[in-house]
């Protein structure tokens, strides 16, 4: 994905040196915004394989649409991407149960708590909405809840989203308060056109594109000598995802339903993913 690559030099090329957690220390700009077609092709990136990480893709996006923020639902499945934030010494630090990641997306998404006495779960407002109200400019889902930020080592990086709907074509607009390029983004395009082609097949709509805006975009020092490889290599033809046509409940998906063809990447890189 040539835009993508664009994405990844403008890091490199315009970022400011700025301090993390971590002590890497990072190169960052303030402001991107990318957009894809996915009528025709999926933005799974090309310029290094993510054939091994596709499966560990499709069930974190399951597993957020779950409601479930615990280790161990993607465990069962040999996914552990959110281990290291799960860890022993991370749960005794943030007062959290064995595997335990907090208020994170799951719950967000699924029993957002506004401070009332019910909890809202903002996707299934969302499809009823989309349903016998498409053309709302009030489709969004949030995942920042300033009442839990603080109760979660990683707040969410992918913190709001909005449906966008006209004649019969369905969009979706994700913004991305913190956006790691090199590890993060390319599996955020990914899970985010994925959840665009469910909502729209559940709601009878069809989808179009999507639209990603990043607000804090960084590249961390360690992770540099990887990117300038990457841009070295050229972009190949997108692959294509087919979903199971009879699925109609956004909650009913499974890893099954996703078949994903015609993928032919670079081979991997290996990039340092900073605690």
């Amino acid at each position: 994905m040539r835009q993508y690559l664009e994405l990844l030099d403008h890091v490199l090329t315009h970022g400011k040196k700025k301090t993390d957690p971590q002590g890497i220390g990072n190169l960052a700009v303030c402001g991107y915004q990318m957009r894809f077609d996915i009528e025709k092709e999926f933005p799974l990136i090309t310029t290094r394989s993510l054939k091994g990480s596709w499966k560990a893709l499709v069930h974190e996006l399951l597993w957020i649409l779950s409601g479930s923020t615990n280790v161990s639902d993607l465990n069962k499945y040999g996914v552990r991407i959110w281990d290291m934030w799960a860890s022993p010494d991370v749960c005794k630090k943030m007062n959290l149960p064995r595997g335990e990641l907090g208020p994170i997306y799951g719950k967000q998404w699924r029993r957002f708590d506004g401070g009332g006495n019910a909890s809202v779960d903002q996707i299934a407002r969302l499809i009823e909405d989309l349903r016998n109200n498409p053309d709302s400019r009030r489709l969004v889902v949030t995942s920042w809840n300033p009442k839990e930020a603080d109760e979660v080592f990683v707040a969410p990086c992918h913190c709001l989203f909005q449906f966008f709907h006209a004649e019969g074509r369905l969009s979706l607009h994700l913004f991305q308060r913190s956006a790691d390029v090199p590890i993060g983004v390319p599996f955020n395009i990914a899970e985010y056109s994925l959840l665009l082609l469910m909502v729209a097949q559940v709601t009878g709509l069809f989808p179009y594109e999507f639209v990603h805006t990043l607000s804090d975009v960084h590249i961390y020092i360690d992770q540099i000598p990887a990117v300038r490889e990457q841009l070295l290599r050229e972009p190949r033809a997108l692959p294509s995802v087919m979903l199971n046509p009879n699925v109609g409940d956004i909650f009913q998906f499974q890893y099954s339903d996703f078949v994903l063809s015609r993928y032919n990447p670079h081979p991997p890189i290996k990039i340092p993913v900073s605690l």
